[in-house]
């Protein structure tokens, strides 16, 4: 079964830091592509960013841009969101995203648009002022 599980958030004060895995299970993360999105209370699920690893190609929001990485362990069969610097406005459910053969979602913002079959439950992050 095609699964991916996010892990990893909880409170931080602003300006630090939380690294968000998302751990795969059913299938390899070169067939897939991988995307962060987050939901705030109140406002609608947004795209963070997006990766394929087949060929390293990444997206970021503008928003996140310069302050979060994503990045795959293949070997783990796990991807990673990095985030640095954090906000208050980050504050936010963040939810790990995958699409079989989606190798070329990642090369623009229209990411956030195209069809994504598997999420997983989505773990809380929570920026303190």
């Amino acid at each position: 079964e095609v699964q991916v599980v996010e892990s990893g958030g909880g409170l931080v004060q602003a300006g630090g830091s939380l690294r968000l895995s998302c751990a795969a299970s059913g299938f390899t993360l070169d067939d897939y592509a991988i995307a962060w999105f987050r939901q705030a209370p109140g406002k609608e699920r947004e795209g963070v960013a997006c990766l394929t690893s087949n060929d390293g190609t990444t997206f970021y929001e503008d928003s996140v841009k310069g302050r979060f990485t994503i990045s795959s362990d293949n070997a783990k069969n796990t991807v990673y969101l990095q985030m640095n610097s954090l906000e208050p406005g980050d504050t936010a459910v963040y939810y790990c995203a995958a699409e079989l053969g989606g190798y070329f979602y990642c090369r623009g913002r229209d990411y956030s648009r195209f069809p994504w079959d598997y999420w997983g439950q989505g773990t809380q992050v929570t920026v303190s002022s």
